[in-house]
């Protein structure tokens, strides 16, 4: 079963994070789960010599810290959830990733920060860090949106990082009932169509190929399920077809943690959670 039963969310204060601690307490009603909420008290008091000052800052970030977790405490409360919380000092995304590789858990719920333009070219420093390293799914919310499991998009790529995330998908779908929309991208400029047409018209085939493999897995088991091949930028097909389907979630396989992609996980993914009109779930 794809229920997620031990989920740890990160919080930080902001509106955003209060909505994705919420939106993490209707997946434990629906799931009998285990929901911890964590902040992190980031060190900036190592980078400060006088002692007297360095003990004020840390009691100030400190008190800081607790103030944000008893927000969540009467969140909680209202929203009838029992929570564990915890106060954790250190780097936040590396903290964050820590205590969920330690603690077990099998999401990490975070909020999506802003809706401006450069917002949403670059999610958040700690939201991007924290993918980018995780070896567990993350799902991240935008500020204003729901979880549901119902209408799911999946994005795939013919990678085997989208294989892994394919299953995810149909087993949420399984599982809640749900039904999916299959999209491939087929990412050209107009100058690449106009010279090589028969290259795009080998990827759009490829594309097809791809599609079709996850439309017969979906239809063994019974799944509904309809699959879409489209030209354009790659980000913008997935939040495009999460808009005209009113998605509750959009899945993605991650790519990786090498290279540069454990800081920045990928232009594409980064820029689907920034434009996404849902919370998008990154799957490892």
């Amino acid at each position: 079963m794809a229920r997620y039963r031990k989920i740890l969310v990160a919080v930080d204060g902001s509106d955003s994070s209060r909505n994705a601690f919420c939106q993490a307490c209707k997946i434990v009603r629906d799931d009998k789960s285990w929901i911890t909420v964590i902040t992190v008290i980031p060190l900036y008091q190592d980078q400060i010599e006088v002692l007297s000052i360095k003990e004020k800052v840390a009691r100030k970030l400190r008190e800081e810290g607790e103030k944000i977790i008893s927000e969540i405490g009467v969140l909680a409360r209202q929203e009838d959830v029992f929570i564990r919380t915890y106060v954790e000092e250190g780097v936040p995304f590396q903290s964050i990733i820590d205590f969920a590789e330690d603690g077990g858990y099998d999401l990490i719920v975070t909020g999506r920060h802003g809706i401006t333009r450069f917002e949403k070219a670059l999610i958040g420093n700690v939201a991007a860090r924290i993918i980018g390293h995780s070896s567990r799914d993350v799902l991240v919310i935008p500020g204003n949106s729901s979880v549901g499991w119902n209408s799911i998009v999946f994005a795939t790529d013919g990678s085997r990082y989208s294989s892994a995330a394919a299953d995810k998908a149909m087993d949420l779908a399984k599982s809640y009932n749900g039904n999916i929309k299959v999209i491939c991208s087929v990412d050209v400029t107009d100058e690449f169509l106009a010279q090589a047409p028969e290259v795009v018209e080998r990827m759009v085939k490829e594309a097809k190929v791809f599609t079709q493999a996850i439309k017969e897995k979906a239809d063994a088991l019974n799944i509904n399920i309809e699959t879409f091949v489209r030209e354009g930028e790659t980000f913008r097909v997935i939040t495009d077809l999460a808009k005209q389907a009113n998605a509750d979630v959009i899945v993605m396989g991650s790519h990786g943690r090498t290279g540069i992609k454990k800081i920045l996980m990928g232009s594409v993914t980064e820029k689907v959670i920034g434009y996404a009109p849902c919370p998008v779930l990154i799957v490892r």
